[in-house]
């Protein structure tokens, strides 16, 4: 399964303002920093804040700011969210003939369920936990490629 780029963005901010600073980020910084185009976060941002992952201020001194209940979300839940409906196949549009012998929908389905309960396992806090080296890899059973 493949994370749209709406998903990767997003996760991507919620991990920059995660980061401990005095100020908070402005949708410039944000662009220049992930290399995003600003337009792009724009409609992000403001998803994310609709959800109350971040808190976003107008004015003078205000900008985007991780909400700390985030930290305790499920990654898996987060990502479904970010996703939105995903077909992994489509039997229906155009209707595909071999729906009445096919098991293969049920069993992506199911994969994709799988996909989730496995994100699952680590909250947001524990993706920017970089007190230990490799905190969450350590704790999953799918080993890191050394790149």
């Amino acid at each position: 399964m493949q994370l749209n780029k709406f998903t990767d963005y997003a996760l991507r901010i919620l991990i920059t303002v995660a980061q401990t600073r005095q100020a908070p980020y402005t949708i410039a910084e944000l662009a220049e920093c992930l290399q995003v185009p600003a337009n792009h976060l724009v409609k992000i941002v403001h998803f994310m804040a609709k959800q109350q992952w971040i808190i976003t201020t107008r004015g003078k001194g205000g900008g985007i700011r991780l909400n700390p209940e985030a930290l305790s979300a499920r990654l898996g839940d987060l990502v479904k969210i970010l996703q939105g409906e995903v077909n992994i196949v489509e039997c229906n549009n155009p209707p595909c003939i071999l729906r009445p012998q096919c098991g293969l929908k049920g069993i992506l389905d199911h994969a994709v369920d799988q996909f989730y309960a496995s994100l699952n396992a680590y909250t947001l806090g524990q993706v920017l936990d970089t007190s230990t080296p490799n905190a969450v890899a350590e704790q999953s059973p799918i080993a890191l490629l050394n790149l």
